[in-house]
């Protein structure tokens, strides 16, 4: 039951999305709450690891190498080559350019699952580049935006440390240490952070009706190209290198997958809320795409394709 519902992600975003676009009173003073809520997810996120997870990354070092390379320069590259493609402004820009520079999502892991990839790897390249993202990401947002806009890269890592790193490192300890007891909540953990990124994604459309309207479309076009692009790079990129089929799967979900959430908050709390439109059509536009490709793999796995 917990997992169908779950997995309706995308049908629950996209209700609570048209809510908040008609009735954004309902959401507008929930503003304050979304720092709170990604905390939330991530702490969540550390209660799925344990330290068997990082030390998985020694056995695949190789492909966690290839994969965090590319989640930490074709997104956030690409993301900025559309950006200027589309004759972005500023505030759109740095939003469409965090999304590139955030790391993978959490979802890359289900989808992965459901695709026939790797899941260890797939969780353990989802931890390192979490972890990673706490530095990698004001960096590499100064770098590629910092000429359009001020990027205050310490007030970004002091947030990603407390929205992050905190959260995640606790919740693996937690799960280290009280693995029994938190094995019994384990199954309704992907629920509660799909709960809270629905409701962050509602916010945020609440605080940018307007914005939508005028630039929504634009976006969701640079969203598409943005993830498609991932996807087809993660693959086709570790497929000219020589890796399984396994791997390359996973790779693909790992780089074009985004913790686009992440993006949108810290887009709300840095930058202008037009900043977030990016991370928001993304988080319901990824988990569209990443369930279409899964499916697909899924099917011709059974049918001896791959």
């Amino acid at each position: 039951m917990i997992a169908t519902i779950t997995n309706l992600f995308p049908i629950w975003a996209i209700t609570l999305s048209v809510l908040a676009f008609f009735q954004p009173s309902l959401f507008i003073a929930l503003k304050a709450y979304i720092v709170p809520l990604l905390t939330l997810i991530m702490l969540a996120m550390g209660l799925t690891l344990t330290a068997k997870d990082f030390a998985q990354v020694s056995k695949n070092i190789k492909a966690v190498t290839v994969g965090v390379i590319l989640q930490f320069t074709v997104m956030p590259i690409v993301a900025l080559a559309i950006a200027i493609l589309l004759n972005f402004d500023a505030n759109l820009t740095v939003g469409l350019v965090l999304v590139g520079a955030v790391a993978g999502g959490t979802s890359s892991n289900v989808m992965c699952f459901l695709a026939k990839g790797d899941v260890a790897l797939s969780i353990s390249m989802t931890a390192i580049s979490t972890l990673l993202g706490v530095i990698f990401t004001p960096l590499l947002v100064e770098l590629l935006a910092g000429k359009a806009i001020d990027i205050p890269v310490a007030g970004m890592i002091i947030s990603l440390i407390k929205i992050v790193l905190i959260p995640v490192v606790l919740g693996v300890v937690i799960n280290t240490f009280l693995h029994k007891p938190i094995s019994f909540i384990a199954p309704t953990l992907p629920l509660i952070s799909m709960a809270a990124i629905v409701v962050i994604i509602a916010i945020v459309v609440a605080l940018n009706v307007n914005n939508l309207i005028a630039v929504g479309p634009m976006v969701a076009i640079a969203v598409i190209l943005h993830n498609s692009f991932g996807l087809l790079a993660g693959y086709f990129i570790t497929k000219k290198l020589g890796f399984e089929e396994k791997v390359c799967r996973t790779i693909a979900f790992e780089v074009g997958l985004q913790n686009s959430g992440l993006a949108a908050a810290l887009a709300m709390k840095f930058f202008a809320p037009t900043a977030a439109i990016a991370g928001t059509i993304f988080s319901v536009w990824h988990n569209i795409s990443g369930s279409l490709l899964a499916g697909y793999w899924s099917r011709s796995a059974k049918q001896g394709k791959a």
